[in-house]
């Protein structure tokens, strides 16, 4: 009797355990979901990842080459250009959220300031390095005035050497960096304001150093995670109005850090670059792992920078040159620079043939962001991106003598972070880690329910077995 209640009370757990494994093989993929919903809203009792997108505590660099110009007086007799990239030089890039507002609409609004540190120990070389670059102060502007009156043209030219400009720099990657005095700038911020995106000292970077990206209003996902980190609006504007047509002009995606979460293949990476002064857009290109944890890499597509005339919604971001540049004087006081991969990766193969010392690969000079899909946090960042001056001859400017019109390569520049050390640990634990452990549990539950209902099962049929054998064994031996 009392074998026959534990056969019972095995059978009834048993089946209890094999439901129970079953309803988490249905139900441990939503838990894990709102965990995971829970865990990413914006919001300062998020710890891990409220840190993350605050302070982002992960080794963030920007690694900068320059085209070091080989042979500027064949150039200026219109020769073609002769580059030597020089590099890297490696700074540490600090980014910190300040002024961070919640509002009522589910968004919060923050000011992200960034400054940056030179790490000798990981560049070839150093600031003190010299360099010589094409000189924008004299042939971007020749390339601005080209249409006002001849004798304009001759004034400029004349307050050029005035000051001594040149067509050529030759100067330190530091200066060149962040800046340098010149009595040319000084002159056109006294005289002509605004003409200059700096008042300060003039350098390819100097407006970038201890500065922000411009005031950000963003979705916390709090009423709907399908919205975290979507721009609601930057300096008060919900669309820009730099470019030709609506669709150029739309803010789109995230600030570029994280994305929504529950992400698929068919997903993109849409986000809003306050320094390419437009929305961009990455497409998946394959899966992947990194340090166990699972990933989709998304790149840049051809489309990215291709001309109105090979992709016809890029019309709005010209007047444009050949695919692969992005014009964006509009944004840059009208100065004629343009951006593109570096080396002019994924650009008409033409731009290659108007200067030497180009190579392209997609290993080195491609940019990719590699997410964790089901959260939306980037795991590894490689911003590649290459800085043009459009250059060419402008009658009555002597500084540009007979330079044939070529798009100049100066200067690319690679922006890269990842997820490491305790970061990465805490990441992996709770986000890859405890979900497996859950998926075991599921069919360690189904297994072990299953295995204690066929014990039962196979010790009942034993049981059965034996009894119909003495039976028989008791009626062969009346007979």
């Amino acid at each position: 009797m009392n074998k026959s209640k534990l056969a019972v009370g095995l059978l009834v757990v048993g089946s209890l355990t094999v439901v129970f494994g079953t309803v988490l093989v249905f139900v441990g993929p939503i838990i894990i979901d709102n965990q995971i919903v829970k865990n990413l809203v914006i919001d300062p009792k998020n710890e891990m990842s409220y840190t993350m997108w605050k302070d982002v505590p992960v080794p963030f660099f920007m690694t900068v080459y320059f085209f070091n110009v080989l042979n500027p007086t064949e150039v200026l007799a219109g020769e073609k250009p002769m580059v030597e990239q020089r590099g890297p030089y490696v700074y540490r890039k600090r980014i910190q959220k300040q002024n961070i507002t919640f509002h009522p609409n589910h968004t919060v609004s923050y000011l992200e300031y960034r400054s940056y540190f030179f790490e000798p120990s990981m560049s070839v070389g150093n600031e003190s390095d010299v360099v010589t670059i094409p000189n924008m102060l004299v042939l971007g502007a020749a390339v601005m005035m080209e249409n006002l009156p001849f004798a304009v043209r001759l004034m400029i030219s004349t307050t050029f050497k005035t000051f001594k400009e040149g067509p050529f720099l030759t100067k330190s990657v530091g200066k060149l960096m962040w800046g340098y005095d010149s009595k040319l700038v000084d002159f056109l911020n006294k005289w002509l304001p605004g003409m200059l995106p700096s008042t300060g000292k003039f350098g390819l970077f100097a407006e970038f150093n201890n500065s922000n990206t411009g005031l950000f209003t963003i979705h916390t996902g709090e009423d709907d995670i399908r919205l975290i980190h979507k721009v609601d609006s930057w300096n008060g504007m919900t669309k820009l109005t730099n470019w030709k047509t609506p669709q150029c002009n739309m803010i789109n995606g995230t600030a570029g850090q994280m994305w929504p979460p529950f992400m698929t293949k068919e997903s993109t990476l849409p986000f809003y670059s306050p320094d390419a002064c437009r929305s961009l857009e990455l497409v998946y290109q394959r899966e992947g792992i990194m340090e166990g944890i699972p990933l989709y890499r998304y790149v840049a597509p051809k489309t990215l920078f291709a001309n109105g005339s090979d992709y016809a919604p890029n019309e709005g971001f010209c007047p444009c040159r050949q695919s692969g540049l992005l014009n964006v004087s509009s944004c840059r006081s009208n100065s004629p620079v343009f951006i593109s991969h570096p080396h002019f990766y994924n650009a008409d193969p033409v731009l290659l043939d108007y200067v030497q010392g180009l190579q392209p690969t997609e290993d080195q000079h491609g940019l990719f962001i590699d997410i964790h899909p089901e959260t939306g946090v980037p795991l590894n960042v490689s911003i590649r991106l290459q800085l043009n001056l459009y250059m060419k001859k402008v009658s009555g400017i002597t500084e540009t003598g007979k330079i044939s019109e070529v798009m100049m390569p100066m200067m690319w520049f690679e922006e890269n972070g990842y997820i490491d050390g305790e970061i990465l640990t805490t990441f992996h634990t709770n986000l890859v880690l405890l979900p497996k452990v859950m998926v075991y549990m599921q069919y360690c539950f189904i297994v072990l329910g299953l295995a204690t209902i066929l014990g039962v099962v196979l010790l009942h049929y034993r049981k059965k077995i034996r009894c119909e054998r003495t039976v028989i064994q008791d009626t062969n031996g009346r007979a």
